[in-house]
């Protein structure tokens, strides 16, 4: 938590949503809109002024009927917004829709996280590892074990063989602040830094979750967190809540992803109080 102390401020009295940034989501194609209102519904709580959700399913809803402080947009619109950090990835499919989508996603002079679909297109488009090497902004990966084999060209095996020298490999090979999800998930920076998470439970392997955990980074990065600390904060936070929900009783068997949202935005309002 020492790392995280200078950026866990309280709220100015005249802040208002402008002053909280406008985080992106990029994703939701045909049958996978839900994993895009689950990053918005996240990114949301976590204190970002407004939420930009970019929805490739053209058939998708024009609001989220749980969530109608989401602005849902088509892709277009949505990179024309006033965003402050941009998510890539969840329910994104893998068609040349979301390739062309990615790949001007990654010209934008701003925080970018991919996740999820946007890490299988960029493992297999060398045009775009070009892409995200020649950024001037920030980029964060949020892979699993077979994402990162791919983006390894290697076996999940031999990414699960050594996660640390995994983390660190992708890091530098991106130049992109890493976290290898799993059991003690591994932060690792393009400089050589490396963490490991220590908070969480098996009530994560479950549908859904990671798509959160893409929200609370970027919410944290369009608050103007820098990138390392919004990684570490967000996993740890991710963690945190999933303990919070099984100590309660939720899980960790049938603990679903929207459930860990506002268990998360609690404890970060708690980390907040604490550390002024």
């Amino acid at each position: 938590m020492d790392l995280l102390l200078d950026h866990l401020r309280p709220r100015a009295r005249n802040s208002h949503k402008g002053s909280n940034g406008g985080a992106g989501i990029l994703g939701g194609a045909a049958s996978m809109v839900g994993a895009a209102f689950l990053a918005g519904r996240a990114a949301l709580r976590l204190g970002s002024g407004r939420v930009y959700l970019g929805l490739l399913d053209g058939q998708a809803p024009a609001i989220d009927p749980l969530q109608p402080e989401l602005m849902l947009r088509q892709p277009e619109s949505l990179l024309a917004a006033p965003l402050t950090a941009l998510a890539c990835g969840p329910g994104m499919g893998s068609g040349d829709d979301a390739r062309e989508w990615l790949r001007r996603a990654c010209s934008l002079p701003l925080p970018l996280l991919l996740d999820a679909d946007a890490l299988n297109l960029l493992a297999g488009e060398s045009g775009l590892r070009q892409e995200v090497l020649a950024r001037a902004a920030p980029t964060l990966l949020s892979p699993h074990p077979s994402e990162a084999a791919r983006l390894l060209d290697c076996s999940t095996a031999c990414v699960q063989d050594d996660r640390p020298r995994a983390a660190r490999e992708l890091a530098a090979r991106y130049g992109a602040v890493t976290v290898l999800k799993g059991c003690g998930s591994i932060v690792a920076a393009p400089g050589g830094e490396w963490f490991v998470n220590t908070s969480g439970n098996p009530g994560l392997a479950t549908a859904g979750t990671g798509d959160v955990l893409s929200g609370f980074i970027v919410a944290l990065l369009a608050q103007g967190w820098p990138a390392l600390e919004a990684m570490l904060a967000a996993v740890h936070l991710h963690g945190v809540a999933a303990d919070e929900r099984v100590a309660a009783g939720s899980g960790p068997i049938g603990l679903t992803a929207g459930e860990i949202i506002d268990s998360a935005r609690a404890a970060f309002n708690r980390w907040v109080a604490r550390g002024r």
